[in-house]
């Protein structure tokens, strides 16, 4: 069973919401987010990255980082940026891009799931990030950005959300991108314990986005747990921010590839190696595929469209068989030298929400040599491969639209 629970959410000012949101803090650098920040004080930035407040070159995974975080935080709240709510509640969050429409339950989900495995992952997490959020969570006695989970569709915990959807939402507002984000909240008991009833009933949760946050809510747990001889199980710091959606209104994307060099081989030599493990066939215009086992590849100005040939991976194996990983076995890895893309530089990877446009650009920069267009990974394929307990290759998933921070935090105490 999926235990949740709700909680007393500190959230922006009504007429300050549109200003604080901001995009999670694992997709822009630095540099990045202090031009999304400039000129807005009340930006949740200055509390997710908090370095753009201090010298240009801090280390960001240094304790003064994590202590302005938490600073930027008080300071929201003394100013009455955020303001937390005085009851526990549930809340409903709605995001429309283009014809997507996504409305999941923002909850607190408990750690114990996480660890007895209740709650489903599908990738492997870095020592590195994930160290990165456990001093942030930790210094901001917060978590202050959701992880992105979902279930398999249950019709009571729709009708649920839908009825509250006809009220008046607490924020309604559209980003630049062209994304609407709108906010209710749930403080209705009776409601509140439906829906903790109806997600008892489900028994498995699944991480779509946020593995790094989720075992940093994880460890965070346990340093308080050993940190507290009274410990009970009830504290906050047992739970953590969640945004649970079902899984028949989740968009992924393709997760594209470019390779900044051909590992030394010339164009013939490279396509002929190429073509030992795919039939490779030039067209006119770009490729976005249209099915699994397609591929895209851009080079010299020209694109193809590549199909693995038969026997070039094995069809009963659900990971060898994920078109992440037929590219991975029998291209990048092989031909390219890229046999470990969590940590090779050479490979960088570019979300499907920027198109096949931007793969064309950075090859025809220079800055790259040669890029490649996935077929999504589908939601299914997902869930059946975290059911296994299975890890998928390394950025198999690009969900969207993504989550804007700020609108709820949790406090750990």
């Amino acid at each position: 069973m999926a235990f949740i629970k709700p909680f007393k959410a500190v959230r922006p000012e009504k007429d300050l919401a549109e200003k604080v949101a901001a995009l999670p803090y694992d997709v822009m650098n630095t540099q990045e987010a202090m031009a999304m920040a400039a000129g807005n004080p009340a930006s949740f930035l200055h509390i997710s990255r908090p370095e753009i407040d201090l010298p240009e070159d801090i280390d960001v995974h240094s304790d003064p980082v994590y202590v302005q975080g938490r600073e930027n935080l008080a300071k929201f709240m003394k100013e009455g940026v955020l303001l937390q709510d005085d009851t526990e509640r549930y809340y409903v969050y709605r995001q429309k891009m283009g014809n997507i429409t996504q409305t999941g339950l923002v909850v607190c989900a408990g750690v114990d799931d996480y660890q007895s495995g209740t709650i489903k992952k599908h990738e492997l997490t870095r020592a590195d990030k994930e160290e990165d959020r456990v001093k942030h969570i930790d210094a901001l006695n917060a978590n202050d950005e959701p992880v992105f989970y979902t279930y398999r569709n249950a019709p009571a915990i729709t009708a649920t959300i839908d009825q509250v959807t006809k009220g008046e939402p607490l924020y309604d507002f559209t980003t630049d991108d062209g994304v609407s984000h709108t906010l209710w909240d749930i403080a209705d008991q009776a409601l509140i314990d439906s829906l903790t009833a109806s997600f008892a009933a489900i028994p498995t949760l699944y991480v779509a986005d946020g593995h790094h946050r989720s075992a940093a809510a994880s460890r965070v747990r346990d340093l308080r747990k050993d940190a507290n001889p009274k410990h009970t199980g009830s504290e906050e710091y047992n739970f953590f921010l969640t945004v649970i959606f079902p899984d028949n209104e989740m968009t992924i994307m393709p997760y594209n590839r470019v390779v900044k060099d051909l590992n030394g081989r010339s164009f013939a030599e490279f396509m002929a190696r190429v073509g030992e493990r795919f039939e490779a066939t030039p067209v006119s215009g770009a490729v976005q595929p249209a099915e699994r086992h397609q591929f895209g590849m851009y080079l010299g100005g020209k694109w193809y469209v590549l199909v693995p040939r038969e026997d070039s991976f094995p069809e009963n194996d659900p990971v060898a068989s994920m078109d992440v990983s037929i590219l991975q076995d029998n291209l990048l890895s092989p031909v390219l030298g890229v046999r470990n893309p969590r940590t090779d530089q050479r490979i960088h990877f570019v979300g499907g929400i920027r198109g096949v446009e931007e793969l064309e650009r950075v090859v025809n920069s220079g800055e790259y040599m040669v890029a490649f267009s996935l077929f999504p990974t589908s939601i299914e394929e997902l869930m059946s491969l975290a059911d296994e307990d299975k890890i998928m290759p390394p950025k198999s998933t690009w969900f969207e639209p993504k989550l804007r921070s700020g609108l709820f935090i949790h406090l750990l105490d």
